[in-house]
C-alpha cells in the first residue's frame, strides 16, 4: 500500500477517535460538574481538562478566565483549535475524502454525513441546551464508523491501518482520562494514596461523603462505557484503585490500555514490512509491561509517574509507526 495511502486511513480513525474522546472527557466533567463542589474545584477541574490535553496554553491565549461554557466552546467547535471536536471530525472526512477508493460506499458517507451533520448541529443552540446530549452524538457517530469499517470493509492493510490508528490514539486518550480524573480528584485519600504508591484496606478505601464519591467515580467509568462492566466484574463498592485496575490492566476491558495494545500489536503485524521489526519490538515491549505488570507494581511507581511514561511511549510509538508505514510528520 502506498505510504499517503495508509497515512490517509490511518488519521481519518485517529481523528473520528479523537472526536471520541474529548467528548467523552467533556461529558464527564459536565457530570461531574453538577457535584457539589466550590468555584475553585469547577475552576481547577476544567483547567486539568485543558492541561491533559496540551491546551492550556492555547485556551489562555485566547481566554482570561477558565469557565465550563468557555472551555466546552474552545473544545468543541474553535477552528482555531486542531484538537476540538469539530476540526477532527473535518480532519477525518478530508482525509477519508483523499482515499475514497480505499473506502467501501458505506464507510465514506458515514465520514461525510457526520461533518455535514456535525454543521448543522453547531448552528445552533443544542451544544449549550443540553451538552451530554451532543456529547452523546458524537461517540454514537464514532461507533458507527467502526461498526461500518467492522462489517463493510476487506480485511486487508487498509482495514489494519484504520484499526491501528483507532487503538493507538484510544490508549493515548484513556491514559489521559485516567490521569486528569485521578490528578484532579478532591484532595481525596483515594488519590494522595494512588499517587504516592500507598496502598490501603477497603475500609480506609471511604471518605467522608460516599454519595458524592460513589458518583464522581460512576461518572469516570461511564465516560468509557465501563459503569456495566465495572458492576459485572467486581460486583461491589466503587474504589479508585479497583477503576485503575479496570482501565489499565484489563485485558477484556476495551478501553483498557492493555486491551488497546493488544490491538496495536496485533494489527502491526498484519502491515509487517522490511523496516518495520524495530517498531513492532518496541510497541511488543510496551504491550508485555501492562500484560505482565499489577498494580501494585504501578502504584509503587506512583500512577501519575507511570501515565506520564506512558505518554511518552505511546508517543514514541506513533513516530516510529509514521516513520516505518506513513507519510513523514515533518514533511
Amino acid at each position: 500500500m502506498l505510504s499517503r495511502t495508509a497515512d490517509h486511513l490511518f488519521w481519518m480513525s485517529r481523528y473520528t477517535e479523537r472526536a471520541e474522546n474529548t467528548a467523552r472527557m467533556l461529558d464527564v466533567h459536565v457530570q461531574t460538574g453538577l457535584l457539589p463542589q466550590s468555584i475553585e474545584d469547577v475552576e481547577k477541574g476544567w483547567r486539568a481538562v485543558l492541561g491533559i490535553s496540551e491546551l492550556t496554553h492555547a485556551y489562555d491565549k485566547k481566554y482570561s478566565v477558565v469557565t465550563q461554557k468557555d472551555v466546552i466552546d474552545f473544545m468543541v467547535r474553535d477552528p482555531s483549535n486542531s484538537s476540538s471536536i469539530a476540526s477532527c471530525l473535518k480532519q477525518a472526512r478530508e482525509n477519508a475524502r483523499a482515499v475514497r477508493g480505499a473506502l467501501t460506499t458505506e464507510a465514506w458517507e458515514i465520514q461525510n454525513a457526520t461533518w455535514i451533520k456535525m454543521q448543522g448541529y453547531l448552528q445552533t443552540n443544542a451544544l449549550e441546551q443540553n451538552p451530554s446530549e451532543f456529547f452523546e452524538w458524537v461517540k454514537h457517530r464514532s461507533h458507527l464508523s467502526r461498526g461500518v469499517t467492522i462489517g463493510t470493509m476487506l480485511k486487508d492493510e487498509a482495514f489494519h491501518f484504520i484499526r491501528l490508528g483507532t487503538f493507538l490514539e484510544r490508549a493515548d486518550n484513556t491514559a489521559r482520562i485516567i490521569d486528569v480524573k485521578f490528578h484532579g480528584a478532591k484532595e481525596g485519600t483515594y488519590t494522595k494514596n494512588l499517587q504516592t504508591g500507598q496502598r490501603q484496606s477497603q475500609e480506609q478505601d471511604s471518605i467522608a461523603d460516599p454519595q458524592i464519591d460513589f458518583y464522581y467515580w460512576a461518572a469516570i467509568l461511564r465516560s468509557v462505557s465501563g459503569f456495566e462492566i465495572y458492576r459485572k466484574v467486581y460486583r461491589d463498592v466503587i474504589t479508585p484503585a479497583r477503576v485503575a485496575d479496570l482501565l489499565i490492566l484489563r485485558p477484556d476491558m476495551p478501553r483498557s490500555l492493555l486491551s488497546c495494545m493488544e490491538q496495536v500489536v496485533g494489527n502491526l503485524k498484519h502491515v509487517h514490512n522490511d523496516t518495520s521489526s524495530d517498531t513492532e519490538r518496541f510497541a511488543g515491549k510496551l504491550h508485555a509491561d501492562l500484560k505482565f505488570s499489577n498494580l501494585e507494581e504501578i502504584l509503587d511507581a506512583g500512577l501519575h509517574d507511570y501515565l506520564t511514561r506512558f505518554f511518552e511511549r505511546i508517543f514514541e510509538l506513533g513516530n516510529r509507526i509514521s516513520r516505518d508505514f506513513l507519510v513523514p510528520l515533518n514533511t
